[in-house]
C-alpha cells in the first residue's frame, strides 16, 4: 500500500469534532487563481471594499469588536463559503482535531452526555483516571473543581482536559448514596479507542468501527485476532458495523480495507496539487483468511467509512446491507497556521476503485433494510434487528460459497 506525507481527513458534515487528523507538513506559499496560477496580490478594488467593512464595522456597529475577533470572524466566513467541510480552526479546534485523530487526549477518560441536573456519565473509558478511581456509569457530575456544572458538555468537556500530570476533582451524585461524592483525579494521555468486537455466533464475528483515528486499523487487527481466537482460529463470517461512522483519518480506512483485500485499487484521488492526487492500492494479504463478510451501511456513515465500503463493494468482498450512505466524495487536509490555528481545506475528490464519485449520491445497498433504524453499539449487537438481517446475508452468503466449492 502507497503511504503519503501528507495526512488527509475525510469527515462528514456535522460530525463532532472527535473525530481527526494528522497534520500537513508545510503550508503552500504562493496564492493561486481560479486557473491554477499565482495571483500576484489581491486586486485593489477587492482590498479596498475589505478594509471599508472593516472600518465601518470597527466605526458603526452596535457594540466595539476586538479586532482580532473581527479578522477570525472574516477568515472563518471566506474559508466556510467555500463548501461545507472547509473550516478555519482556532487553536482549540485545532487541539480537539488533533486529539481526535491520533486517537488519544490528555484529561480523566469518560464518555458523557447532557441531562437536566448536569453531565452524565455514560462510561469511565478502561485504565483511565476517572476509571481507576471508581467512576461508574450512570454518576452525574454536579461539580468541577468545586464549581457546579450546568447541561453544557463541551464546557465540562473543557474543564475536565488538562495537561498529563494536573490534577482535577469531580463532584458526583450517584444513586444510593445520600452525599455528592468528590473524586480527586490526576489527569493522563487517554486512549480512544473506535473499534469494538464480539462473537455473534459460533464462526461469526461483529466489529463496528465507530470513527478512523491512527488507532483504528492496529485495533481492527487486534479485535480480527481476537475473533479467531474464539472460533478456534477459523472466523467464517464477519458483520462489519460502519453505520453512523462519519470518517476520519483516510489512511486508516484505507489501512482497514487492506486488510480484507488481497489486491486491487482502495481508493484514488484527484486534487490540483500532487499530493492531492494519489493512487492507494492493497498489498497481499487477507487477515480474515477469505471470510464472508457483509457490511452494515446507513445515511450517517460517511466519508472514510464510504472508502471503506466502496472498496469492499467494488471488489466485491462484501455484501452492503443497511440503508444509502451519506455521499461524501471529498478529502480534506488540515494545514497548521501560526498562533497553534489551523486552516481545514477540501483538497480532492476521491473514487470508489470502479471510478465513481458517491459526491451527494452515497452508496446503494445490496440489500436494502426499511423500518425504523437502531442504534449500533456492541452490548446489544445480538438483539440488534439489522444486525440479525446482516447476519442472515452473511449465512446465506456462506452457504453459496460453500455450494460453488
Amino acid at each position: 500500500m502507497q503511504v503519503r506525507s501528507r495526512t488527509m481527513l475525510a469527515l462528514a458534515t456535522g460530525a463532532v469534532l472527535g473525530f481527526s487528523a494528522s497534520m500537513a507538513g508545510s503550508v503552500l506559499a504562493d496564492l493561486r487563481g481560479g486557473d491554477g496560477q499565482a495571483d500576484a496580490a489581491l486586486p485593489w478594488e477587492d482590498a479596498r471594499l475589505l478594509a471599508e467593512v472593516l472600518e465601518r464595522v470597527k466605526r458603526d456597529y452596535v457594540d466595539g469588536v476586538d479586532d482580532h475577533a473581527l479578522m477570525d470572524n472574516a477568515i472563518r466566513g471566506m474559508v466556510s463559503g467555500l463548501d461545507p467541510h472547509s473550516a478555519f480552526l482556532d487553536a482549540d479546534e485545532y487541539e480537539e482535531i488533533r486529539a481526535s485523530t491520533t486517537g488519544s487526549y490528555p484529561g480523566v477518560g469518560i464518555e458523557i452526555a447532557a441531562e437536566a441536573d448536569g453531565i452524565k456519565v455514560l462510561r469511565p473509558i478502561e485504565g483511565s483516571p476517572a476509571f481507576r478511581a471508581g467512576v461508574l456509569s450512570g454518576d452525574l457530575i454536579v461539580a468541577i473543581d468545586g464549581e457546579k456544572v450546568g447541561p453544557d458538555v463541551d464546557h465540562a468537556i473543557e474543564r475536565m482536559r488538562g495537561p498529563a500530570g494536573s490534577h482535577v476533582t469531580l463532584t458526583l451524585a450517584r444513586a444510593g448514596s445520600t452525599a455528592p461524592i468528590d473524586v480527586p483525579l490526576l489527569r493522563a494521555q487517554v486512549a480512544v479507542h473506535s473499534v469494538e468486537h464480539a462473537l455473534l455466533e459460533p464462526g461469526y464475528g461483529y466489529l463496528r468501527i465507530s470513527g478512523f483515528s491512527e488507532t483504528t486499523a492496529a485495533d481492527v487487527d487486534g479485535a480480527i485476532a481476537d475473533l479467531e481466537r474464539s472460533c478456534e482460529g477459523r472466523l467464517a463470517g464477519l458483520v462489519l458495523d460502519l453505520r453512523s461512522n462519519p470518517g476520519g483519518v483516510l489512511e486508516a480506512a484505507v489501512e482497514v480495507s487492506d486488510a480484507f483485500l488481497d489486491s486491487g485499487v482502495i481508493v484514488t484521488a484527484e486534487g490540483r496539487t500532487p499530493e492531492a492526487s494519489f493512487r492507494m492500492e492493497a498489498s497481499p494479504g487477507d487477515e480474515t483468511n477469505g471470510a464472508e463478510i457483509v457490511v452494515l451501511v446507513n445515511g450517517g456513515s460517511a466519508s472514510a467509512a464510504e472508502i471503506l465500503a466502496g472498496a469492499l463493494k467494488d471488489h466485491h468482498r462484501a455484501v452492503l446491507v443497511g440503508r444509502t450512505t451519506y455521499g461524501k466524495g471529498s478529502v480534506q487536509t488540515v494545514m497548521p497556521l501560526s498562533g497553534g490555528r489551523a486552516v481545514k481545506l477540501t483538497t480532492s475528490r476521491y473514487f470508489t476503485p470502479s471510478g465513481a464519485s458517491i459526491q451527494d449520491k452515497g452508496i446503494e445497498p445490496d440489500v436494502v433494510i426499511d423500518g425504523k433504524e437502531t442504534v449500533p453499539g456492541t452490548a446489544a449487537a445480538a438483539g440488534d434487528r439489522e444486525v440479525r438481517i446482516a447476519l442472515d446475508s452473511l449465512k446465506s452468503r456462506r452457504r453459496l460459497a460453500l455450494a460453488d466449492r
